[in-house]
């Protein structure tokens, strides 16, 4: 892919804080109350995009995949601990989200690298694995909140069924299915829209360091595809695990309260 490089300089970043700026005057304007949120939004984003610069610059320079597998590791727990704090009416489910972010970027990663897509290297596989892994925490997080409210305000009718004599398996079955379809279908939305409504950010970054268009396109669509099948097999995976632990292993409803 061919293109001449950008430099972006820190008086460029501090001038896009213009548009920070406008989001806190129409917050206090509407007294939406985002001010402070708006503030360490900005500031985490900083610090933490920083730090990883320099994390990635290391791992650049030193080649190595041990490194690679360390970081993304590193960003598993995170997302896992993360995603939980959205999935808090799930019990235990801090265990489903991490099997389910790991088999995702596994998964996905593992069969990029198998097909000759990308090249078994530091330059692709961080940035790409950092996109599957926030991608799929995104939707294992939706996915289980809507099992946790779901179960918890069907239970009279979930413990009635089970009272006939369904499993768990069956009485959970709706449940988890619509759940997954939470998970998946925001993503599924923005891929249809893609190049009518909005550029994807990888295009656009690639554009703007004058890559020809052909190439951009082409890898966002590969892109797009890889995070189609990671999302669905986090939301997946999460969803099955989860629900597994409102139920007793006699088949009886745990107490959720």
């Amino acid at each position: 892919m061919s293109g001449s490089g950008i430099e972006v300089t820190l008086g460029e970043v501090a001038a896009s804080l213009v548009l920070v700026g406008i989001a806190v005057a129409i917050s206090r304007w509407r007294r939406a109350g985002l001010e402070a949120d708006i503030g360490i939004a900005v500031l985490r984003s900083f610090l933490q995009l920083t730090a990883i610069g320099f994390v990635i610059t290391r791992i650049f320079d030193v080649d190595s995949l041990l490194l690679v597998f360390a970081l993304l590791a590193v960003m598993v727990g995170f997302g896992a601990f993360t995603a939980r704090a959205r999935a808090e009416r799930v019990p235990g489910a801090l265990v489903p989200l991490v099997i389910a972010l790991s088999i995702s970027a596994a998964a996905t990663l593992g069969l990029v690298l198998l097909l000759g897509i990308f090249p078994a290297t530091p330059r692709y596989l961080v940035p790409v694995g950092g996109m599957v892994i926030g991608n799929a925490m995104t939707a294992s997080a939706v996915a289980l909140d809507r099992l946790g409210d779901e179960m918890r305000s069907g239970a009279a009718r979930i413990e009635a069924t089970l009272a006939l004599g369904a499993t768990s398996r069956q009485v959970a079955a709706p449940v988890v299915r619509r759940a997954l379809r939470s998970g998946t279908i925001a993503l599924v939305d923005s891929t249809k829209t893609t190049g009518l409504i909005f550029f994807p950010g990888t295009m656009v970054g690639m554009l703007l360091a004058g890559a020809e268009p052909t190439d951009a396109v082409r890898l966002q669509l590969i892109l797009l595809y890889l995070l189609l099948g990671a999302v669905a097999i986090s939301a997946l995976v999460s969803t099955t695990l989860a629900y597994r632990r409102f139920f007793t292993p006699s088949e009886q409803l745990r107490d959720l309260e």
